[in-house]
């Protein structure tokens, strides 16, 4: 396939990786299921590539998810006069399965975390290899922030197993200590549906902070993303990187009861940093058909425009 495409043997650009990976799941979707009809597949995304938040799984899910729509695999469930509609739960699965496939040939070893997150949406617990979806999250709202320091994943891990190594009786008592941060932030998101009460908020803050410090002890933090959080912190707001660290992006908890004002001052003091920084939310539905009315002006421009 990547002589096909001309990409050269060790090519690790994204387009090439997308390039390759669009390739692959085609033909091999095309063989299980039937041929996939001739189509125009246009992709659209804000996410920044390479900076921890997913990209590659997100493209490799919608990318299942319209290939095997198109040949016959998968229901189409949009019913008329309806704007957007998902998948029932075998057909997410199986979305899910060939979305893994698309990121195996961008990573190689994926954990399978991202794709899953992109299927079902809402939270996922991941551990020791089993992905179990949280049956209650709240919606969180959150700052974004890209600090646009780039980083291997590939580099940080193999960072951290070596000071494993080096040093297992000091590093593996913070793991545990990462992992209890983990079972006590479920057991706080499971428990907000049911009781929303601003009292949750210091708690997770908390739990931010004492994660980030962690993080830095097992040396995946970046001054980059100690900066953000110092930025942050002096607007009263916690922050902690996400995805692999070394650089990438952080987030930032929002109460419900945060002013818009100091929303605001945070993102023009972290863009006066050279970051690039987004208000969003976690805990959103996963991938899910449009109707084209439901699209936005820009979107629409850029498919009028294909």
């Amino acid at each position: 396939l990547k002589e096909f495409a001309g990409i050269a043997a060790g090519a690790s650009a994204p387009e090439s990786l997308a390039t390759l990976a669009f390739l692959y799941m085609c033909l091999a979707i095309s063989a299980k299921y039937g041929d996939v009809p001739s189509v125009d597949i246009l992709v659209w995304s804000e996410l920044p590539t390479g900076a921890g938040l997913g990209s590659s799984a997100a493209y490799a899910v919608c990318l299942a998810a319209a290939l095997l729509t198109a040949c016959g695999a998968i229901s189409c469930p949009l019913k008329e006069g309806e704007f957007t509609a998902r998948w029932p739960e075998e057909e997410l699965t199986l979305i899910n399965s060939w979305a893994f496939q698309g990121e195996r040939v961008i990573h190689g070893n994926p954990s399978g975390v991202d794709n899953a997150v992109g299927t079902w949406g809402g939270a996922l617990r991941y551990q020791s290899g089993k992905i179990t979806p949280l049956k209650r999250v709240p919606t969180l709202r959150i700052l974004l922030t890209n600090t646009k320091v780039p980083r291997s994943t590939k580099v940080l891990v193999a960072g951290v197993k070596e000071k494993i190594l080096k040093f297992p009786a000091i590093m593996n008592p913070v793991l545990d200590s990462i992992d209890a941060i983990s079972q006590e932030c479920q057991s706080v998101l499971e428990a907000m549906p049911a009781n929303p009460s601003p009292e949750y908020y210091p708690v997770l803050e908390e739990l931010f902070d004492i994660n980030q410090h962690h993080l830095n002890v097992i040396g995946v933090g970046h001054p980059s993303l100690d900066r953000l959080c110092q930025v942050t912190a002096s607007h009263g707001l916690r922050s902690k990187l996400t995805g692999a660290g070394g650089g990438g992006c952080g987030i930032t908890l929002l109460r419900p009861d945060t002013s818009p004002l100091a929303v605001e001052a945070a993102k023009q003091d972290l863009c006066a940093c050279g970051f690039e920084c987004w208000e969003t939310n976690i805990g959103a539905p996963g991938v899910t058909l449009h109707s084209s009315s439901s699209l936005n002006a820009e979107v629409l421009h850029a498919l009028s425009e294909s």
